[in-house]
């Protein structure tokens, strides 16, 4: 199936992504992409420089004819989400996403399809590779981990880029443009408790899963489910009626992912068993109706295991399963504008609890600095009454709009030129790299626009087909129409 991709149109974008799928590339682990990257451009006999954080810079000059239009930087990042299904067996640092069609649509096998940034990624690349292109002076931009923390773009600094507009293609609505953003801040709630042996006689491992997940700044007003959310909830209800000891709980995986599974290890009396199984299923029959719309595949699962030999100490149980119930998820608040906006939210993200110790990591994400700040405070009270030490990390900028840049007004009239409608020119409740790199580069236009990428960050990731060949058709009339060095 991979070949059948690469004749996909238009082929040099899907080729490329081909390429770029080839190269394990999870945030963090950007090396073999770097060097992809920067091969890449030497191979063009472009000037290739990787700065001092991992950033590949490739220059191309313009066109024929182009040479006195303004410098544009063309922005997009090398990492990818690495996400899989439970019962999907990938090891993501050895090997190539597996890809394939599906009407019009290409997925992947179990995975997620990287096409979130790698289609931006593999267009750059075809544009710089393009001998019959009409474009002005080109400035790739390609940035590492986007996903886990910008600190490609935080460690930009000013002075490598003489770009005068930049056209970040990291949106994925083909039907947007992005003139600004939320801006987020890492919050991790860590600390140590006692164990003690349990007083039950049987063990069992319990698995909330099936949920949609997705996006936690796009998808976040969509209402689904969150693991984490729904464990402690389940966790909660039955220590009110049976003697429950927690020995592990194991749920989600990145920030910046709504989770999907949880698991949690428990003990419980023997003579209890019955009624226990009775309230998880009564439980799973609330839930799924709950989330019968956002997450039709949501389950709970109840599986016998081994002796556990030890579990949290009863009091730190009590202090932490409320803990997590009191910690705000999802929206915290809307924009109070006629056009309603997630304003600030939090994504309870991962969840990890054993043998003494505990973390919760949390994604708190704002548009208004000050309440993302609110925010942040309010899981730390919360959390502060389990002994957890509190981190705040990876703060960054949210995106400013400046609705008076010309190239909105540029590219706002072309599409409606080319697709006979106007296009939603808006902010997204997401962490675009665009506000970091403005702070060192302040007169800097900057716009974000992409092809349709649906269930980014989830093993249901895809990206439209027909909807690249628009993008790529957009961006080439985009390219024609920068205005004149002044």
């Amino acid at each position: 199936m991979g070949e059948a991709i690469r004749q996909l149109e238009p082929k040099a974008v899907w080729n490329y992504f081909a390429d770029l799928n080839a190269v394990p590339r999870p945030s963090k682990k950007e090396e073999r992409v770097i060097q992809f990257a920067k091969s890449f451009g030497e191979s063009l006999g472009l000037p290739t420089k990787i700065d001092a954080v991992g950033n590949v810079i490739i220059k191309k000059p313009a066109s024929k004819g182009m040479e006195n239009r303004q410098t544009v930087v063309l922005q997009s990042h090398l990492d990818m989400v690495h996400q899989k299904n439970a019962d999907t067996t990938f090891d993501f640092d050895r090997q190539g996403i597996e890809m394939y069609i599906d009407g019009d649509w290409v997925k992947a096998k179990g995975t997620t399809l990287g096409a979130d940034n790698g289609i931006g990624v593999a267009t750059i690349m075809a544009l710089l590779a393009s001998t019959d292109i009409a474009h002005p002076p080109i400035e790739a931009l390609f940035t590492i981990d986007e996903e886990t923390g910008m600190t490609g773009a935080i460690g930009l600094v000013g002075g490598l880029l003489d770009g005068k507009i930049l056209l970040n293609l990291d949106t994925e609505d083909d039907d947007e443009l992005t003139i600004g953003c939320a801006g987020g801040i890492d919050v991790t709630c860590a600390g140590k408790y006692q164990q003690e042996k349990p007083a039950g006689s049987l063990s069992y491992k319990i698995s909330v899963k099936g949920l949609t997940g997705g996006h936690s700044g796009m998808d976040i007003q969509k209402g689904r489910g969150n693991a984490n959310k729904i464990m402690n909830r389940l966790l909660w209800e039955l220590s009110k009626e049976f003697s429950i000891e927690v020995a592990s709980i194991d749920g989600g995986s990145l920030r910046n992912a709504i989770p999907r599974e949880s698991v949690a290890e428990i003990v419980i009396d023997g003579k209890e068993t019955e009624a226990f199984k009775t309230a998880i299923a009564q439980f799973e029959k609330i839930v799924k109706s709950e989330y019968d719309f956002t997450d039709p595949t949501l389950e709970i699962k109840l599986e016998s295991i081994g002796a556990l030999g030890s579990v949290m100490n009863k009091d730190f149980q009590y202090k932490f399963l409320r803990s997590m119930y009191a910690c705000p998820n999802g929206i915290y608040r809307m924009t109070p504008e006629k056009v309603k906006l997630v304003q600030t939210s939090n994504n309870v993200a991962k969840v990890f609890v054993k043998e003494g110790k505990f973390s919760v990591q949390c994604l708190t994400r704002s548009s208004v600095d000050s309440e993302k700040i609110d925010l942040a405070n309010a899981i730390t009270s919360a959390f502060e009454l389990t002994g957890a030490a509190i981190e705040f990390g990876g703060e960054y900028p949210g995106w400013e709009p400046r609705t008076d840049a010309p190239i909105i007004k540029i590219m706002s009239d072309l599409y409606e030129e080319l697709f006979n409608e106007k296009p939603h020119v808006n902010a997204v409740h997401a962490g675009l790299e665009c506000g970091i790199i403005g702070a060192n580069y302040p007169e800097m236009q900057m716009i974000s626009f992409g092809p349709n990428i649906y269930g980014a960050h989830s093993p249901d990731e895809r990206a439209q087909i027909s909807s690249v060949q628009k993008f790529w058709g957009y961006l080439l009339e985009t390219l024609k129409r920068v205005p004149v060095e002044e």
